[in-house]
This record gives structure tokens, sequence and C-alpha cells, in this order.
């Protein structure tokens, strides 16, 4: 690494369902940040860094900013503000698809307190017309003055190399800031907590997936197994029968798919343990909120 010449963090702001996390996923090659498509998956910020020949660039993935009225969305949302005081640089990304930037125009009211250097990435163009594309870059142009706006699909890997030239071009110059072998700060019952949080996310429906947190409780290295104890608190009772499904079905099929993810990311085969509690209120109390580690 003693090419690298620029090194820094990159803020990744935008609206919930932006694909914020996909764009996270699919610079570092691997899965750290979960992803659904339901808006406000993510609740926390995320790091993750890329190394490039000579650059390293250290993105903090955070949650969609929107209007927030639980506690626990106002803490959410508070994470990404503060996020955008921690960067040399805020990546804002845009829902190229999306015809409504209510958000976005709220969002960029933040940039002009915050005072950073700021690169749009229009997003999902793979899902947008080219003359939306075209109106959109016109209509962001008026709305700030953006380094630069760049056209891409995370997804897809599309105009993703030039986005990493733009954003590197824009870093101070510096050694690395972490270690090669470094592509994460999160820890691995992190990882295990929100890949069965996305599970919950994926499968069920109505507001389960916002009343949803999941605690790691035991996590045991044996000679070639890792047993996992982990528990999906929800907000009430009612809640609980839908989670576990007839006959545990529900329960089961959260359990196996989440359970190959963990064995993906952590190499080793695993023994999943899923539990379902009811933790009343959780969302809008403080005490569990911190428990929960938001």
């Amino acid at each position: 690494m003693s090419n690298i010449s620029r090194s820094g963090f990159v803020g990744i702001i935008g609206a919930p369902n932006a694909g914020k996390s996909t764009l996270l996923n699919q610079v570092l090659g691997q899965k750290i940040s979960i992803t659904s498509k339901k808006p406000q998956t993510t609740r926390d910020r995320i790091l993750g860094v890329v190394n490039r020949p000579h650059s390293q660039i250290v993105f903090l993935d955070t949650p969609g900013i929107h209007k927030s009225t639980t506690l626990l969305n106002q803490r959410i949302v508070a994470q990404a503000i503060q996020a955008m005081d921690d960067v040399d640089l805020i990546l804002f990304m845009v829902d190229a698809a999306s015809r409504n930037y209510a958000s976005e125009k709220m969002i960029v009211k933040q940039f002009e307190t915050v005072r950073k250097p700021v690169i749009l990435a229009l997003n999902k163009i793979d899902l947008a017309k080219k003359a939306a594309v075209y109106e959109q870059v016109a209509t962001f142009k008026d709305m700030y003055a953006f380094e630069t706006i760049v056209p891409v699909s995370a997804r897809e890997n599309i105009q993703m190399d030039l986005l990493l030239d733009e954003l590197e071009s824009r870093l101070p110059q510096g050694p690395p800031l972490y270690p090669e072998e470094t592509f994460t700060d999160v820890s691995e019952k992190y990882m295990v907590s929100e890949i069965i949080r996305e599970k919950v996310f994926r499968l069920t429906g109505m507001e389960i997936p916002y009343s949803s947190a999941v605690t790691v409780d035991a996590f045991e290295v044996e000679k070639k197994l890792i047993v996992i104890h982990a528990s999906i608190h929800l907000v009430r009772d009612s809640q609980k029968g839908i989670v576990i499904g007839k006959n545990g079905s529900m329960l089961k099929r959260i359990g196996s798919i989440a359970r190959k993810d963990i064995e993906q990311i952590l190499g080793s085969k695993v023994l999943l343990k899923l539990f379902v509690k009811v933790t009343r209120d959780w969302v809008s109390n403080k005490r569990h909120l911190s428990e929960f580690g938001y």
C-alpha cells in the first residue's frame, strides 16, 4: 500500500431506499450492509473500506434521512446527519426511478449547513428511462452546486468505477487510515444480528419489520461449528404468531435463509437457534433502545 497517496471518509447520504447499502456492498465486493425493498432497512452507520491502487476510500453507509416520529427513527436520522460532520466528502444518493424528491430537498438544505463537497450519484438508472435521467440531472444541477453528478446503477455495477474515480480525486492527500486487510469495523456478532433482521424485513409484511430488533444472546465457537442463539424482539404479542408462523414455518424459513448467509460470511458451519420475544414498545423506550444498540 506504499503507492497510496489519497485517503479519507466518504458519507453515503440519501433518503430511504436510494440504494446506499447496495452501493457499499457492490464497491466492497462482499455483503456487510443489509438490504431490502422496504425503506429504512439500515439503522446504523456501517463502515466499509475500499482499497484502490492509489487510494483508500472509507465509506460510511448511513440510515435513510426522513421525517421521523418514533424515538428509534429520530435516533436513526440523527446518526445520518451527524455522519455529514465526520467525513471529508459526501456521496449523495438519489433514486433515479423515483418522481417525488421531498426528502431529497430536505437533505440538500442540510448540505448548506455542513459545507462539505458533495458528489451526486443518480442511482438505479437501469430502472429509469434515459430522458428521465437527463431531466433529473438538470433538476438537481439547479438545486445545489454539486461537485459532479454521476448516473449509476449500484445493483448492476454500471459506471461504478467512474464514481470511485470521482470520489478518489477529491479525497485529501495522505496515507491509508486502516490496514489493508480491514474491510469493515463491525463485529461478527453485529453482522449476524443484521442478517437475521434483514430476513425478517424481507419475509414479513405490515408493521413487523419496523417493530423488530435482533439481539445475539450467545455466540460459541466449537470445533467445526459456531453455535448462535439469537432473539427477535417485537413490540406486541399479536406480532409473535406472525413471525413464528403456522407450526413454526416462518421462523424456520427466517432461520434457514439467515444461516446460509451467516455461514458464507463466517466461513464456518453454523447452528442457529432463534427465539421470538415481546419487548413492549421498545421503539420508544430509551433503555431498550440503548440495550439494542440504538
